[in-house]
């Protein structure tokens, strides 16, 4: 049996608790038989209440955990509340546990126990410059969902420690399960933990507004469409001219360039699954063929569609095809 420690306290945020102890739980529930004993720890043991109100009920006390299999900190405000005293007994734990782990801003508790000093780490989006600064020794990433340097994990916001999670049972039990508990839990699995925290589409929605906003939302929604600059213009009822000047403004690039990207990004997430050829995926997508697919792909993403597979698709065959507009960011 496999003990995973999951450490809480007052404050801390509901969802980097509930959302890795759900992804535990529902491989217990898949395997055979539950391989996995879960613990949630505090400083105390009863009651903790987190930043929404909902109150959790810690059934051991930190102090009286000697050793785990998996250690993982949740985050939330009250991290940077925690006393010395707390910290001192986490060092302790994560100095016996051979896996060790924190949900968001965590990492600034698993910091202070010195554990991360010279790791490549990441936390939140917010927070991260303020991780850096605090702790000159790490070397933050600021854009990955979540990040391993010797059995050390570090993950981004909230569902990014569904996605380490995720990690975690594919390495504890193989590609399979964790797909099928992605499956149950009706999540996209997995997103490579050096994906960026933020696709490019949601960045586009952040930054347009209005009819562009709408517009924008429809490429992505259907990326395979027919999204020519002129068709694009005529939607705005603009001139090719301003359509590229509004795409520039809120995009940083053309309208064409944003239409491949939008394509190519729903093409990342369907490489995951080995049962689609590469034409299909292109056709899906609106990229032509597989040769289009690779000649922009490898220029966007550095790496060829096959060896982007390779790294990051599911090495067993599953039989849920997942659409492009699964596995929003």
């Amino acid at each position: 049996m496999h003990r995973v420690a999951l450490f809480v306290f007052d404050e801390c945020q509901l969802l980097d608790a509930s959302g890795p102890w759900q992804v535990f739980a529902t491989a217990n529930e898949l395997l055979p038989a539950p391989a996995y004993q879960l613990i949630l720890v505090a400083e105390h043991e009863g009651p903790v209440t987190t930043n929404s109100g909902m109150v959790l009920h810690a059934t051991a006390a930190l102090g009286a955990i000697t050793a785990a299999d998996t250690l993982l900190i949740a985050g939330g405000s009250g991290v940077h509340r925690l006393s010395e005293q707390v910290i001192e007994r986490l060092a302790t734990l994560a100095a016996a546990t051979a896996r060790v782990g924190s949900i968001c801003t965590g990492a600034f508790a698993l910091a202070r126990t010195g554990r991360l000093d010279g790791y490549d780490v990441t936390t939140h989006w917010r927070h991260a410059s303020t991780l850096a600064r605090q702790f000159p020794a790490l070397r933050v990433r600021e854009n990955a969902l979540y990040l391993e340097q010797n059995n050390t994990f570090t993950s981004a916001g909230i569902t990014a420690g569904i996605d380490l999670t995720l990690s975690l049972i594919e390495r504890d039990h193989g590609t399979m399960l964790a797909c099928r508990v992605a499956r149950e839990l009706v999540v996209f699995l997995h997103r490579p933990g050096d994906q960026a925290q933020f696709s490019e589409g949601l960045n586009a929605q952040l930054r347009s507004q209005g009819r562009l906003r709408r517009l924008i939302d429809r490429i992505l929604s259907t990326p395979e469409s027919d999204w020519r600059p002129a068709v694009l213009a005529d939607e705005l009822c603009v001139t090719p001219r301003h359509l590229t000047r509004l795409f520039k403004q809120a995009t940083g690039t053309s309208p064409g360039e944003f239409v491949i990207r939008a394509r190519l990004d729903a093409a990342r997430r369907l490489l995951i699954d080995p049962a689609l050829s590469m034409s299909g995926i292109a056709t899906r997508c609106g990229l032509g063929g597989a040769e289009q697919l690779r000649r922009h792909f490898t220029r966007h993403f550095g790496v060829s569609p096959s060896v982007y597979r390779a790294r990051f698709g599911a090495r067993t065959p599953y039989s849920h095809a997942l659409s492009p507009r699964e596995g929003v960011e």
